[in-house]
């Protein structure tokens, strides 16, 4: 607030400091022109001498010229002149540019109250309004939750407010989300910890008798062994659960199914990546398209080809990237292509797996989840997604339904 009230005082000061240029120098050109009766006396006092005659037309601010006994008699603004030995009255007039100046000051006055008016307007509906809202996302930043976040009526930012609240609520929504999958994977672990304890139990009982040779009779030897071969299966399965439950559970996908236009998608997709692709040189090609309505999550969908599109410029060799398309079955397919694959064929059937990173990531920051996060998009919409190499270009194609 303080540094806006600095700034508005000093466009203040250099609005009033150019006015007062501006009528220093109509001032000036008053004065000049005010002269300029001089300048045609003087002029017709030389005509006179050479031609012993005038003609007033020339000598615009010049009205009258006269001689003799009405030499001095006049209620206007004269000078005297001298031509041929004789005495002339020259009748002038003032160029009347006093209301000039003053209009000219009453629209500065005019556009110093707008400004006034307008500065005012920036700071009621802007600069206040966005103070109020400065120390919220550092409150959110700390995990303050239930910083209030005032509603604004304002066109400017009625709609930020907005937006902040249901980031500050989407925060708490997926906080709330993730405890509640804490809590549940704790008391998951914890039951099949205990339930891995009876088969372990029994485990450890007849192997200890096979190895101490109580078992004399075969038969019973063989049933042992099939009983600790049964308990292991059921370990197995615990384990698979844990598995299951650590590799898939850690990130909640939420899916609104509804329909948009491809177009709008590739629009906005376009829009974000290909100033920034054309700035680091790189090919940026968008084939045409036959425009139809999809049946999917817009965002979702959006989201999913931002993570093709960035993980094309983290692995690719930067020349070329293409959104292709295609049709078949009821569906559209936009593949993702970017040239300089270096990713070997045997690693594409893991590649969508979590946390998964092939042998082309050593050097590049990421941590394996951009195209999980596809495949269970992808799956959540109807729809799917599948890699393969061509020519020493890396696709992935979406499938996505058409509504």
């Amino acid at each position: 607030m303080r540094a806006f009230g600095k700034l508005c005082i000093a466009v203040l000061a250099l609005f009033l400091v150019l006015a007062a240029v501006l009528n220093i120098v109509m001032l000036k050109g008053l004065r000049y022109t005010d002269g300029q009766y001089r300048v045609e006396a003087k002029r017709l006092a030389d005509e006179i001498t050479e031609t012993g005659s005038y003609d007033l037309t020339k000598y615009p601010h010049i009205t009258g010229v006269y001689a003799g006994e009405e030499l001095y008699k006049s209620d206007e603004h004269y000078v005297i002149i001298e031509a041929n030995g004789n005495l002339y009255r020259v009748e002038y007039v003032l160029a009347d540019q006093s209301s000039t100046i003053i209009t000219a000051n009453c629209i500065l006055g005019v556009l110093f109250l707008l400004l006034c008016g307008v500065l005012f307007y920036i700071r009621q509906n802007v600069i206040k309004p966005f103070g109020r809202l400065n120390e919220v996302p550092q409150e959110l930043a700390k995990g303050n939750l239930a910083v209030p976040i005032p509603e604004q009526k304002s066109r400017l930012f009625g709609k930020f407010t907005w937006g902040v609240n249901l980031l500050r609520e989407k925060i708490e929504d997926d906080r709330q989300k993730e405890l509640s999958m804490q809590r549940d994977k704790k008391l998951l672990l914890l039951s099949l910890s205990h339930d891995i304890k009876t088969p372990l139990s029994a485990i450890k009982l007849n192997a200890k008798a096979l190895a101490k040779g109580i078992y004399s009779d075969e038969d019973k030897r063989r049933a042992a062994a099939e009983s600790i071969n049964v308990r292991a299966d059921e370990i197995e399965q615990f384990v698979s659960e844990i598995t299951k439950a650590a590799s898939e559970d850690f990130m909640s996908f939420e899916v609104t199914q509804g329909e948009e236009f491809l177009s709008r998608i590739i629009s906005k997709i376009s829009a974000r990546y290909a100033p920034q692709l054309g700035l680091s040189g790189t090919e940026f090609l968008i084939h045409k398209y036959e425009d139809c309505i999809l049946s999917c999550d817009a965002d979702r969908l959006a989201e999913c080809m931002q993570n093709l599109i960035e993980n094309a410029i983290k692995y690719g060799d930067g020349r070329r990237i293409e959104i292709g398309f295609d049709r078949m079955d009821g569906c559209e397919l936009i593949t993702v292509t970017n040239t300089g694959c270096t990713l070997e064929s045997k690693e594409l059937p893991r590649i969508f797996s979590s946390f998964h990173r092939g042998n082309n990531a050593d050097k590049v920051q990421g941590n394996g989840l951009g195209l999980f996060i596809c495949k269970r998009l992808m799956s959540l919409m109807g729809g799917e997604v599948y890699a393969e190499i061509r020519d020493d270009c890396f696709c992935v194609t979406l499938v996505v339904k058409l509504a």
